[in-house]
């Protein structure tokens, strides 16, 4: 889609949920970890709630949702200059400097994958 003046009008690939660390147990345990690894379990934490934003949006289809999270392994394992894959740079970044291979990144996306295709649910009961 274009504006006028023939800018590109697209839309983000994240979709915050507006849920962060404050509303999880993530605050509590990360001061239970060695000072220097904290960063990197909060950069690991911002890429997790990244991706289960995009897989537990109502509003998005299951092609739509698997393309995102593709976009994400995608610059997990490639690397990415794309601002909207930011979040996953960042954990390729941080994976490589503490020697964690991308493998636990991606199967988190395959789960993610999974639930946005797999309703194995017609409802809680």
């Amino acid at each position: 889609m274009a504006e006028p003046g023939g800018a590109r009008v697209t839309e983000a690939v994240e979709t915050p949920s507006g849920k962060g660390a404050g509303d999880e147990n993530f605050p509590v345990g990360s001061w239970l970890l060695p000072r220097p690894l904290r960063p990197h379990v909060a950069t690991y934490y911002a890429f997790a709630r990244a991706i289960d934003d995009i897989a537990d949006n109502a509003d998005l289809a299951a092609d739509d949702k698997v393309r995102r999270l593709d976009g994400f392994a995608q610059a997990l394992v490639n690397g990415s200059r794309d601002p909207d894959y930011a979040k996953a740079e960042a954990l390729r970044h941080t994976l490589a400097a503490t020697g964690i291979p991308a493998r636990h990144g991606l199967d988190l996306i395959s789960a993610f994958k999974q639930d946005a295709i797999k309703h194995r649910y017609a409802d809680w009961n």
